[in-house]
């Protein structure tokens, strides 16, 4: 169709790109340790300011510290379309977890500038404060203000382990911009992610066109028995909130084996007082329960709720299950899906439809703004790990079918 169609991502400009963000925050075992707001995350977003100015685009702050990197278009009233994802990692990431979405957007605002290509539509790539809950919980809280599913005070609000506040992280780190979180205007959503899961690469297919988001609630559980001495309280006569919690972990194993394609998750376990000696009378943990089904995933919580509370009962103790996050299952975009499946048959990729089991900014983009996703493959499926890794070939690949993504979104979407 012409010079569109000719351009293509710069590879190995991308991949060096990816290997020397890997700097901020690298751990001794080839990971990541890049929270939210935190010295290498502030270190890493100054690099992405500076690249994209480096590119032509201007570089604003909204006021919960999303990044927004604008190539002007060339109708002046058409919203951007927007490409992104985060920089943030969990406390043993890895390489490629959020960033290669960021990157891929930087990639694509290269090669238009390279081949001298105009858009429409004004082409943006943003940086999501805190996407991965791993500082500040819940995840996605700077995009889901900017979705309107938070409200900027409860975010702001949220605390750490230190007992510092998101807010009080945006002001530290002068990442808090004058622009009003939610104001920022969005023509379409496009994110590219290495897949977190096994299937792309065990079926030999290079590009995954995301349907959706599957559907996830995340829980606090706080057991409250009695604090006693190990050595003289007979068995018979404890109210051990251990003991509870571990009867009640495992039946948050069971209520997902229970229903089908449900997963449930234990993944922080806090004990009082924490003493080899004494019986432990307060236990705290969180409970992650998904479905692509939210039907199912509602079934799931009163099966979960219900077996709480018997154990509760049967061990002589107090269980508060308390919500975190709730997240109801996304159904992307027809249109931007279709981009995305005709950008990778232009390209000639291997390619399936697949369902995100992960949470991503997408899925609150996806309520504000027309949306879509690429996946890619990566290494055994593994991710939210140190050894996560991914191809070059394919951070390539995925990068290019973003890129055609947009170009055909530019020419069907008329959003102003």
């Amino acid at each position: 169709m012409g010079m569109e169609n000719s351009i293509s991502i710069d590879g190995a400009q991308l991949w060096s790109d990816l290997m020397e963000t890997a700097r901020f925050g690298a751990t001794a075992r080839g990971g990541l340790h890049r929270l939210a707001l935190g010295a290498d995350d502030l270190k890493v977003r100054e690099w992405f300011a500076a690249t994209c100015r480096a590119l032509g685009c201007e570089v604003i702050h909204d006021s919960m510290g999303n990044q927004f990197a604008r190539r002007p278009g060339t109708q002046p009233g058409l919203k951007p379309i927007m490409m992104g994802s985060h920089l943030d990692t969990q406390p043993t990431g890895g390489r490629f977890d959020g960033i290669l979405g960021v990157l891929g957007g930087i990639a694509v605002l290269r090669a238009l500038e390279n081949g001298k290509v105009q858009t429409r539509h004004p082409i943006e790539v943003v940086n999501w404060t805190n996407e991965e809950g791993a500082r500040f919980t819940p995840p996605m809280l700077a995009s889901g203000v900017f979705a309107g599913v938070f409200t900027e005070e409860y975010a702001r609000s949220r605390p750490d382990r230190d007992n510092i506040t998101l807010g009080d992280a945006l002001t530290q780190g002068g990442q808090a911009g004058a622009q009003p979180c939610g104001q920022h205007p969005a023509a379409a959503y496009f994110e590219l992610h290495i897949e977190q899961g096994p299937v792309l690469e065990a079926e030999e297919k290079t590009i995954g066109v995301v349907q959706g988001i599957q559907g996830m609630r995340w829980y606090e559980v706080r057991v409250m028995g009695r604090d006693s001495h190990a050595g003289t309280t007979p068995m018979t006569m404890r109210a051990d909130a251990m003991w509870a919690a571990a009867r009640m972990i495992d039946a948050v194993h069971g209520v997902a084996m229970s229903h089908k394609d449900g997963l449930g998750t234990v993944g922080i376990v806090d004990c009082q007082p924490a003493s080899s000696n004494v019986i432990p009378g307060n236990v705290m943990f969180t409970v992650d329960l998904r479905n692509p089904s939210d039907t199912v995933l509602e079934a799931m919580e009163q099966d979960f709720r219900a077996r709480i509370a018997a154990l509760a009962e049967d061990c002589g103790v107090e269980a508060i299950v308390s919500p975190v996050w709730n997240s109801a299952a996304v159904h992307f975009d027809p249109t931007c899906i279709a981009c995305v499946r005709e950008a990778a048959e232009e390209e000639r990729y291997p390619m399936r439809d697949i369902v995100s089991g992960a949470g991503h900014d997408a899925a609150y983009m996806a309520q504000v703004a027309p949306t879509a996703m690429v996946f890619i493959p990566c290494l055994n499926g593994i991710s939210h790990n140190e050894a996560e890794s991914a191809e070059p070939t394919d951070a390539t690949a995925g990068a290019n079918v973003l890129l055609h993504a947009v170009l055909l979104a530019d020419t069907r979407i008329d959003a102003a």
